[in-house]
């Protein structure tokens, strides 16, 4: 499915600077971190008169905050911890610093003493928000589940308005963190249904709710937030989304199309349309949007090759192949759209054309299974017995277990007319499959066709007794076996006995 990736949370509309406003942005950058440097240069020199019992050495609290978070930010942890262990002891009732000493504090894998400042930091004042955020870090670091998850709702309940929302997203983070993807999942639902116009939770949930499964949960959400703000394209997108994830594809598209006729420039919904339509196997209309995403965002390989896949179904083999081929121009590295492209040659009995595809394919992954069976194909269809071997045994030497791979091969083997090699392949073709019947019937068409009559007919009783049906197989192969009138008859005889299971 097209969808937006994890971090794709930003707002959709291009922001355009003045260059002279961007000068001076620049400009006022420069001198605030001129100054920062300074202020913090001043500082740092202040705290080791401090230390030293020198004067002119009072810090306020703002001052021991500034200094900690320069050494937090330097991972300098453990002066941080000296900092702060100083500024605690002049300022005992400061709430603000005692959750920065509990910050550093899980920095250094202290949790439980991180949980003890920040209880008597509560006590303080229950309103410090990142007491919380901390809090759950601390929870989680120590396995404390659903201590981390109660505070959720401990924060839903005693806080309001932007600061509730703050908090939540900054929770989201921290359960991100610990992979506890649920739990990031409910802080973004709770947030939109505070305020279900949240952008940023809107394009955030999209992708919580297809990485969490909880794709019922964000129907029933979204339909709820379409209800009060009914020309939100991004609520119509998710709830396609979730949908697609169902997969509904169906009511996904029928979501899309309200999505885009509120907002006919949204690209994202035409991607994810386009892949229900693949899925629904409505080629055409998947083309319709996929070529809209062209004309609304720069051309991406993954779009073309779409629509070359959507083309292939319609068996239009040559516009999938201008398709392909302006996926490849885009990224020249990725074999697979060269093995499409044979594969489209490969429909239109082109073996030549589909062996150049298949070698620029193959010089980045020699020993790909797919690319070398197609080969072995190719060059079967030409005729070219030992380059075809060369291809095919490569197939079953990654994949030994892989039926097609050695049917290609005896049928390579069988064209060369080399019975005597077929007879012992098809036997180690057999036990190499756990005993697929068909190479019985294999053994049976090089014994017969190598002159043992008497042994080929032999083993042809035993191949009927397991699976009659695959003796058609090697009738198309060498039909003059039908001329053989004990090969008739036991045919016939087979015909109507079940299949003995193995």
């Amino acid at each position: 499915m097209f969808k937006k990736n994890h971090n794709l949370c930003q707002n959709r509309t291009v922001i355009r600077f003045n260059l002279l406003c961007y000068i001076n942005f620049l400009y006022m950058e420069k001198n605030h971190h001129g100054k920062s440097q300074e202020e913090i240069k001043e500082l740092l020199m202040q705290f080791d008169n401090l230390l030293e019992g020198r004067p002119n050495s009072f810090i306020e609290e703002e001052g021991f905050e500034k200094i900690a978070n320069y050494y937090d930010e330097k991972e300098k942890y453990h002066k941080a911890f000296e900092v702060l262990d100083v500024a605690c002891n002049q300022y005992p009732y400061s709430a603000t610093l005692l959750v920065k000493k509990a910050d550093i504090l899980i920095s250094l894998k202290r949790f439980n003493e991180s949980l003890t400042l920040l209880e008597q930091a509560e006590l303080l004042d229950a309103s410090e928000p990142s007491l919380y955020v901390i809090k759950a870090d601390a929870f989680l670091a120590l396995d404390m589940y659903e201590e981390a998850e109660a505070i959720i709702d401990y924060v839903f309940d005693n806080f309001e308005g932007e600061e509730r929302t703050e908090l939540l997203f900054e929770l989201s983070e921290v359960y991100d963190d610990y992979e506890n993807f649920d739990l990031v999942f409910d802080c973004l639902k709770m947030i939109l249904q505070l305020d279900p116009t949240n952008e940023e939770a809107l394009y955030k949930i999209c992708f919580w709710t297809d990485f969490t499964g909880r794709n019922d949960e964000g129907i029933k959400l979204h339909l709820n937030i379409i209800d009060q703000y009914p020309y939100s394209e991004l609520a119509w997108f998710n709830l396609g989304a979730a949908y697609q994830g169902l997969k509904l594809y169906e009511k996904s598209v029928d979501a899309y199309l309200y999505a885009v006729a509120i907002d006919e420039k949204f690209d994202y919904a035409y991607r994810n349309m386009g892949d229900a339509y693949i899925k629904l196997k409505k080629y055409k209309e998947a083309i319709d949007v996929l070529e809209k995403v062209l004309d609304l965002s720069r051309p991406e390989a993954v779009i073309y090759e779409a629509i070359g896949h959507c083309y292939d179904r319609l068996k239009n083999f040559a516009q999938a192949r201008n398709h392909y081929r302006k996926a490849c121009h885009l990224y020249p590295e990725d074999s697979q759209m060269h093995y499409k492209l044979a594969l489209t040659y490969m429909h239109e009995s082109s073996w030549k054309n589909a062996l150049k595809s298949l070698h620029t394919a193959l010089k980045s992954h020699v020993m790909q299974p797919e690319y070398n069976l197609a080969a072995g194909r190719c060059y079967l269809q030409l005729r070219e017995i030992d380059e075809a071997l060369t291809y095919l045994g490569n197939v079953v030497r990654v994949r030994p277990k892989n039926a097609t791979g050695w049917s290609e091969l005896l049928k390579c083997l069988y064209l060369g007319e080399l019975y005597e090699e077929g007879i012992e392949y098809a036997e180690y073709a057999y036990q190499q499959t756990d005993q697929k019947p068909v190479f019985l019937f294999f053994k049976v068409l090089f014994l017969f066709s190598s002159g043992k009559i008497k042994e080929s007919i032999l083993h042809l009783e035993n191949a009927l007794s397991i699976n009659p049906k695959l003796i058609n197989q090697i009738l198309e192969m060498n039909p003059s076996m039908l001329q053989h009138q004990q090969v008739i008859d036991l045919i016939a005889s087979h015909k109507k006995k079940p299949v003995r299971k193995k």
